[in-house]
């Protein structure tokens, strides 16, 4: 077995127990509210964290290019409340059309 899947065993392995390991502890008692609300913004969060990371880096580099236009423009987008479908075809659009004119 590769070092790669040993490690991802391992990661499942330990995501399974911490998953037991809460209702285990907890029992029938209740997180608190300000807990609750933590673990409710942990998601987007990461979410926008992997994103942006992915968008502005290549490798170990920090790279501006079309790809942060498109999410500041889908940004933009959300913002505005509009739809996620057209939220995802400006972005597309915004990048395609910076790439294109960029060569």
């Amino acid at each position: 077995m590769s070092a790669v899947w040993l490690t991802i065993v391992l990661v499942a392995l330990a995501s399974a127990t911490l998953k037991a390991a809460g209702p285990l502890l907890l029992g029938d008692r209740q997180l608190g509210p300000r807990a609750t609300a933590v673990i409710a913004l942990l998601a987007p969060a990461l979410l926008t964290a992997l994103v942006l990371v992915d968008t502005v880096t290549t490798g170990q580099r920090l790279v501006v290019d079309a790809r942060l236009a498109g999410v500041a423009a889908a940004g933009i987008a959300l913002l505005l409340r509009a739809p996620l479908l057209l939220v995802l075809a400006v972005a597309v659009a915004t990048t395609a059309l910076l790439r294109l004119l960029a060569g």
